[in-house]
C-alpha cells in the first residue's frame, strides 16, 4: 500500500487524472475500476474520479500486479488519432486548441474507453497535456487544452474571470423574442435513480448567466449567437428550455416531437457549436482569436430561407 500526500503542484486536479499519471503503465479501465471499488482512498474515504484534489490530501494506493496484456478500452483507431490532429487551430509551447468533432467525449467515463484528452496525450506524450475547460460530446468547436500545469491554472483563472471570451452558435425551436437579451436563472445537478446526471432550474442552485448577442429567426427555429458568462454543466441547453425553445437534437433537454421532423430534414446532432474563443494576454499567449469552422448542417439551416 503505498500513500500519496498531494503537494501544490496537484492541487484541483481531479483524482482519476492524478491516478492516471501516476500509474503510467497501468490500463486506464483498471485505473477507474481500482477507484469505483473504492480500493483507492483521500484521507481514508471514498471519493469519485471528478473529486478535485486538496492540498495535504493523502491519496491511498493499493497494491496491485500490473497486467501486461493488452487492455481492449485502451485502445484508439489510428485514423481517429490522425483526424483529430488535422482539427489542431492553434498551437504554442503552452497551449493547443481544436476543433472538436460532434460525438467526441472530451475524456473517457461510463461506457466511453476513450476522449480527447486521450488522444491530444497520443499525439504529444512527452507532455503533461490537461483539459482547460470541457464541452458536451454533442457539442462541437473550440477546445481549449494546456500542456502543463502552470498553463491549465492561468487559462483557468480566464475563465472564472470572463476574460477568456466563449462564444456558442445554437439552434432553437421556435421563434426567440429579439429582445431576450439574458437568461439569469440559477441550476442544480442531480441524480436520478438510474444514475443519469441531469441539470434543473433551481433557485437553490448555482448563479448561470448566458448573454444572446445576435438572433436570426426563420420560421420554426431561430440561429442564436450566445456567450456564456458562466460555465455550468449544460448551461445553454438547460438556460434554452427554460425559455420553452429547446436546442435542436438535444436528445436530454430537447424537445422529442420537434427533433423526429428535424431529423427527417437531415439534423442528426445536437445543434450548438463553440464558434469561437478569444484568448487575453497572458505569459503562455498573445492575445488572440480563434474561430472554429461552422459545420456544414449549421450552414444549411441558417442560410435556408423563411
Amino acid at each position: 500500500m503505498s500513500f500519496i500526500e498531494v503537494d501544490h503542484t496537484q492541487v484541483d486536479q481531479r483524482l482519476d487524472n492524478f491516478l492516471l499519471k501516476t500509474l503510467k503503465t497501468v490500463p486506464k479501465t483498471r485505473v477507474y475500476r481500482i477507484i469505483r471499488k473504492g480500493e483507492v482512498r483521500v484521507n481514508k474515504k471514498r471519493c469519485k474520479p471528478e473529486y478535485k484534489l486538496k492540498m495535504g490530501d493523502i491519496v491511498r494506493v493499493p497494491p496491485f500486479r500490473i497486467d501486461q496484456t493488452h487492455d481492449a478500452g485502451s485502445y484508439i483507431a489510428p485514423a481517429l488519432i490522425e483526424s483529430v490532429e488535422k482539427t489542431i487551430l492553434f498551437e504554442n509551447k503552452h497551449l493547443i486548441l481544436i476543433n472538436k468533432p460532434s460525438g467526441l467525449a472530451v475524456h473517457s467515463g461510463s461506457g466511453i474507453n476513450y476522449g480527447v484528452i486521450d488522444i491530444m496525450r497520443r499525439l504529444r506524450p512527452d507532455t503533461e497535456i490537461e483539459l482547460a475547460h470541457r464541452l458536451d460530446r454533442d457539442t462541437s468547436g473550440c477546445l481549449l487544452l494546456a500542456k502543463h500545469r502552470q498553463s491549465l491554472l492561468a487559462m483557468q483563472r480566464c475563465f472564472l474571470d470572463n476574460t477568456l471570451t466563449k462564444t456558442y452558435l445554437a439552434i432553437v425551436k421556435g421563434c426567440w423574442l429579439q429582445n431576450k437579451k439574458e437568461i439569469s436563472v440559477a441550476l442544480k445537478k442531480i441524480t436520478l435513480p438510474n444514475g443519469e446526471r441531469r441539470v434543473l432550474v433551481d433557485p437553490a442552485g448555482q448563479s448561470a448567466l448566458t448573454k444572446i448577442i445576435e438572433c436570426q429567426q426563420k420560421k420554426d427555429y431561430s440561429i442564436l449567437t450566445i456567450q456564456l458568462m458562466t460555465g455550468r454543466t449544460h448551461q445553454i441547453r438547460v438556460h434554452c428550455q427554460s425559455q420553452g425553445h429547446e436546442l435542436i437534437g438535444d436528445t436530454k433537454y430537447g424537445d422529442i416531437e420537434f427533433n423526429k421532423t428535424m431529423k427527417k430534414k437531415g439534423v442528426k446532432r445536437l445543434m450548438l457549436h463553440a464558434s469561437r474563443l478569444e484568448l487575453p494576454r497572458t505569459e503562455f499567449s498573445d492575445e488572440i482569436v480563434i474561430n472554429a469552422e461552422t459545420p456544414s448542417i449549421f450552414n444549411q439551416l441558417i442560410n435556408k430561407l423563411r
